[in-house]
């Protein structure tokens, strides 16, 4: 066997080179008889040894040890390289079943084993060579007494014409178990096919008349006035300055380049071809910006941020920005309260009646200014030690701010903290002085 095989792979090598007259590279239906045979012992001998054993050893199975086969196919082509087949194969054979631990029984007696498979074909050379190789792999279906199985056949061989579409060909194929009772084995066989139907002519290639020769006459196929010997666009009516072209738009704008102010930037027609300006270099073109000669923000259509209550502090920084401020207060209005009057009894965070009425006049200003946030800052005098005057402070900041909610004002609108007698604002040498130091501040938070 490995003799045949070398001497068709041998065949195969020595054909490649030579053509014969075929009327096209792809294989029209062609319907072709094969015999063969079914070689199961050397495909188990190779599976519990190896090839290389096997070969070493010249154990490949005789003609007699093998099982008659008998195919009829059908081929078509694909393309120039490839073609796919339906083939069948049926002949007298002891069906090897596997079993679920891998090994193999005999069938008793010869049954008739039917195979059919589609399979792919992919020639190394077109048909219209002598001697093609080829290479094929699909997928199939067996029957042997009443057990149905699957394998996938994997193979080669060579085909060799003989004649208009009329070839004979060697096929040797390994089949591949699919389901558990199949087998492995191999399949070698020879055959010959012919087309279905009448073959394909031989292409004649005509050959085209010798031209008539006439004499040259200056041709303008568009009609702009340019001969096409010296028209760059002979099939588009043009003008003298771009030699017979149409007049360019180099930036692709829609606006030819002869009235294009910038003809090498993409614009629009407000501007003769130029891109929309941006005047005021605030990254936001005149179209849409809303003060074009004045730099400002997108967020303000292009204007600068405004000043709505016009006390000079912009509206981002204003706290009020509807009321007219002072920067010391964060843009809002001074409210008629002095500090300095929101009182506490000595050593105490208990506000006096007067204190309270300080805190009074705040009420309006926080419900008039909802965008106003404050620290309560508390203040003592330098009576007693500094812990107690720390906690003091923060006590009266806390008093001052309880008031406050007790007036409705937001808890969430005022933090406190305190200052003990670290931030005197008169004498505590005097009683007057130490009044004035036992107070609270506000802060507006920015």
């Amino acid at each position: 066997m490995r003799i045949v095989l070398l001497a068709l792979f041998t065949l195969g090598l020595c054909g490649v080179g030579r053509t014969q007259d075929k009327p096209g590279p792809i294989k029209q239906g062609t319907l072709a008889i094969q015999i063969g045979a079914f070689d199961f012992q050397t495909a188990q001998k190779i599976r519990t040894q190896s090839l290389s054993s096997v070969l070493g050893n010249k154990e490949w199975s005789k003609p007699s040890e093998m099982d008659m086969a008998f195919g009829l196919s059908y081929i078509k082509g694909i393309s120039k390289f490839f073609d796919y087949s339906i083939n069948g194969y049926f002949g007298s054979v002891k069906y090897p079943v596997r079993n679920s631990n891998g090994t193999t029984v005999p069938g008793a007696s010869s049954k008739l084993l039917f195979e059919v498979d589609g399979s792919v074909h992919m020639k190394l050379l077109p048909d219209n060579f002598i001697v093609v190789p080829y290479l094929s792999a699909g997928l199939g279906g067996s029957t042997w007494n009443g057990r149905f199985e699957a394998f996938a056949p994997l193979g080669g061989g060579l085909q060799f014409g003989v004649g208009q579409e009329y070839f004979a060909f060697t096929n040797f194929q390994y089949r591949v178990p699919v389901t558990q009772g199949a087998n492995y084995h191999f399949l070698y066989s020879l055959g010959f096919g012919g087309p279905i139907g009448k073959p394909r002519e031989p292409e004649v290639k005509e050959v085209p008349p010798a031209p008539v020769v006439v004499a040259a006459v200056p041709v303008d196929t568009d009609g702009d006035g340019i001969i096409d010997a010296e028209d760059k666009c002979p099939t588009v009516p043009g003008v003298a300055l771009y030699q017979g072209c149409p007049v360019p738009d180099t930036d692709g704008d829609g606006i030819k380049d002869d009235v294009d102010k910038c003809p090498t930037v993409a614009g629009v027609a407000q501007y003769q071809g130029c891109p929309v300006p941006d005047t005021d270099n605030d990254g936001i073109k005149d179209d849409v910006d809303k003060c074009p000669t004045v730099a400002g923000l997108a967020k303000y259509q292009g204007c600068p941020i405004p000043d709505t209550d016009g006390d000079g502090i912009n509206d981002e920084e204003d706290k009020c920005p509807t009321v007219a401020g002072i920067a010391e207060l964060r843009g809002c209005p001074r409210p008629p309260f002095k500090a300095e009057n929101v009182l506490f009894a000595t050593g105490k965070a208990t506000l006096v009646v007067r204190g309270k009425q300080e805190l009074d006049i705040l009420v309006p200003y926080f419900t008039e200014n909802a965008g106003v946030n404050v620290t309560i800052e508390g203040h003592t005098d330098n009576t007693g030690n500094d812990k107690i005057n720390q906690k003091l402070s923060e006590q009266r900041a806390a008093a001052a701010k309880a008031y406050l909610v007790s007036k409705g004002i937001d808890a969430s609108r005022m933090t406190t903290v305190g200052y003990g007698a670290t931030k005197p604002i008169a004498d505590n040498k005097t009683a007057e002085g130490r009044k004035m130091n036992r107070r609270v501040h506000f802060t507006i938070n920015e």
